[in-house]
């Protein structure tokens, strides 16, 4: 049997697009020889949906597109759709996580998910009803366990510790004696997860001596990145079939003769982020109804890597760079935000922002007399900069990208209405070691598109004289493995400490993520590429009085 994998980049309630890029696809694979065709989960909808699925016209709109698909694919191959359908009993959620078939100009559920995860960014519980049932058909002539998504990650054959369910929808489907086993899926990219999926699905292939199929969404939903990398399995584990990353992309597997076409990608941490972050950064732009974007230009490596991943995602002529020097911005940053946008190509405005700082501070003067100067000229410096940039945004309908890093709203070192001020944040959820890393494999691999002297020099916001970053934080390769201890791996503070970290460093850190939750809050979104980000998956009280320190 020769299987398409369609993975496709949906766009979330967009049903109608959707349904027709399914029969594009199908069509496709169609000329290819494809016997049996699948598309990821919710393929109709999109992943996730969220609380589109509240609504009832909702789900009646995805049924009806699902019935008229079927009647456009009547003499193309069966195809397996990801589909939210209503459930008809009285009990429970009002809604499935389904598959259906889709044969002979009908269609038919064969299928509901399981496993309904709610840890991270899931939230299935809120809006599905556990799948009653169990996905075995038969297409072809041979017997075929269809799951979906989390439905394979909680094998007991694999998962021999701290499996997360009690049921084992696998496990089931081996017994009823299912001879190939398909996923739909919409599994979000994180770092090093690849690894983790491509060694479970051998390792079962081989344990199970059955093929294992798994088709992955791409695209950029929201804070979420879908990498696709679709998967194909004989039944001894071997890898017989991998799809594109990051694009998307149709895989014909002959089940039968174990071949098919295996795409190469660079799996280092550098490459994984800044394909994820073109990806997640051109979808999130285009998905919201916008073809430009602004951005302010610093000089620093936080604002170059972010406008390169613009540059890449929409072409250098959809990026506008702006440049906003006050009396503490060095000669250097000027030339090198200059110098960063010729290489890049993208367009620049600069604007002076010291007659502005000075009205500020004038018509303060009265409110202020007798207070020192302190840190609140320097936000006033960061939220002058914030409101030209979204008047730029509002005046030219251009995308406001913020550039802030993870380990700076970890603890706070970013300003509330200035510098956060924006619509997207392309590299919320890189620290700032990561962020020096990936410029620099960028200038090896994609061309010197950044300036060495921007990656080089001391991190400084230059709000001040001779300000750096250093003055009130560790030193970032000391502040980010205290960080990733406590956010990633959710160390305690002493388990911290007793790993060589200084008492006086840890818990400064630890007290500033914990007051900083309110900044976090009312963030822009920023794209996820770890397991651990801040936004939907992050869940932390503002008001609260839990000891950190």
């Amino acid at each position: 049997m020769k299987v398409a994998l369609l993975q496709l980049n949906p766009v979330v309630g967009d049903v109608s697009g959707n349904i027709t890029k399914i029969a594009e696809a199908v069509k496709q694979a169609a000329k290819d020889g494809a016997q049996l065709c699948v598309t990821p989960e919710l393929s109709v909808c999109g992943y996730p949906p969220r609380d589109l699925l509240l609504r009832e016209d909702f789900i009646n709109g995805c049924q009806n597109s699902l019935k008229a698909l079927a009647v456009e694919l009547k003499d193309m191959p069966p195809t397996l759709v990801g589909v939210p359908i209503h459930n008809p009993d009285s009990i429970g959620k009002p809604v499935f996580n389904a598959a259906a078939l889709i044969e002979n100009g009908n269609y038919s559920i064969v299928a509901h998910k399981t496993l309904l995860p709610t840890y991270d960014v899931f939230d299935e519980n809120r809006y599905f009803e556990q799948g009653k049932m169990l996905g075995l058909v038969t297409i072809n002539g041979r017997k075929i366990g269809v799951t979906i998504c989390e439905d394979i990650w909680n094998d007991k054959s694999y998962w021999k510790e701290h499996r997360r369910y009690t049921q084992d929808p696998l496990g089931a489907l081996v017994e009823e004696d299912a001879e190939l086993i398909i996923n739909l899926s919409a599994s979000p990219f994180t770092l090093g997860k690849q690894f983790v999926r491509e060694e479970m699905l051998s390792s079962m292939a081989r344990h199970y001596d059955l093929p294992f199929l798994y088709v992955n969404q791409i695209g950029g939903n929201d804070d979420l990145i879908f990498g696709g990398k679709s998967l194909a399995y004989a039944a001894d584990g071997t890898l017989i079939g991998k799809a594109k990353a990051f694009d998307e992309d149709v895989l014909i597997v002959d089940v039968a003769g174990n071949s098919g076409r295996i795409e190469q990608e660079n799996l280092c941490d550098e490459a994984q982020t800044w394909n994820a972050l073109v990806l997640g950064t051109r979808d999130y732009v285009r998905k919201c109804g916008f073809s430009k974007v602004v951005l302010g230009l610093s000089g620093g490596v936080d604002s170059a890597l972010t406008a390169a991943v613009a540059a890449e995602a929409l072409g250098a002529d959809n990026v506008i760079g702006v440049l906003m020097p006050s009396p503490y911005s060095s000669q250097g940053s000027i030339d090198d935000s200059l110098d960063l946008a010729k290489r890049l190509g993208i367009c620049t405005e600069t604007i002076e922002i010291e007659p502005m700082l000075s009205a500020f501070l004038g018509s303060l003067e009265p409110v202020f007399e007798g207070a020192n100067t302190d840190v609140t000229e320097e936000n006033l410096q960061a939220r002058i900069r914030g409101n030209l940039l979204m008047a730029i945004s509002n005046k030219f309908g251009a995308l406001l990208l913020t550039t802030g890093n993870k380990s700076e709203l970890a603890v706070g070192y970013c300003t509330i209405y200035g510098d956060m001020a924006g619509g997207l944040a392309v590299i919320a959820d890189v620290p700032k070691t990561l962020v020096w890393n990936v410029c620099r494999w960028v200038n090896t691999n994609c061309g010197e598109k950044i300036p060495v002297e921007i990656i080089e020099k001391a991190p400084s916001a230059e709000l001040r004289p001779d300000q750096k970053d250093s003055d009130s934080l560790p030193e970032y390769e000391e502040l980010d493995a205290i960080l990733h201890k406590y956010i990633d791996e959710r160390l305690s503070k002493e388990a911290i400490i007793s790993q060589g970290h200084a008492r006086e460093d840890v818990e400064r850190v630890l007290w500033l993520v914990k007051i900083s939750e309110f900044k976090r809050r009312q963030a822009a979104p920023g794209l996820r590429i770890t397991d651990r980000a801040f936004g939907t998956g992050w869940r932390m009280p503002v008001a609260s009085r839990v000891s950190y320190v």
